[in-house]
């Protein structure tokens, strides 16, 4: 089973700028569909962004334009750059791969993805 493991989540002022990244501990190719979560204390786990399996993104509305995805496939790495961080976006940032096809707002129903990785914790201050 292709284990995830997140990193490069911390403490940062608003405003500021953190790059989250993804490692698979084998090959995922891009069959995958791949995507970032976040959950903060005391709310549902929400998507944040994802790349499917023909290359299409999709956001939340909370971070488009602030937020981008990206995906390294030949180091099986997934990317997220979060620029204009806000006290909202505070919540411990889980990446997941889904293997097989995903269509419509799949970043809305976390239920989808099966391969999830341990999170890291991304800290917003005034």
């Amino acid at each position: 089973q292709v284990q995830l493991v997140e990193s490069g989540g911390g403490s940062v002022q608003a405003g500021g700028s953190l790059r989250l990244s993804c490692a698979a501990s084998e090959y995922i190719n891009s069959d995958y569909c791949m995507g970032w979560f976040r959950q903060a204390p005391g709310k549902e786990r929400e998507g944040v962004a994802g790349i499917n399996d023909v290359g299409n993104l999709d956001y939340a509305d909370s971070v488009k334009g602030r937020f981008t995805i990206s995906r390294a496939y030949g180091q099986s790495t997934l990317y997220l750059q979060m620029n204009s961080l806000k006290l909202d976006d505070t919540a411990m940032y889980y990446c997941a791969a889904r293997r097989g096809p995903c269509r419509g707002a799949y970043i809305q129903y976390p239920v989808l993805f099966r391969i999830w990785g341990q999170g890291t914790q991304v800290t917003v201050s005034s």
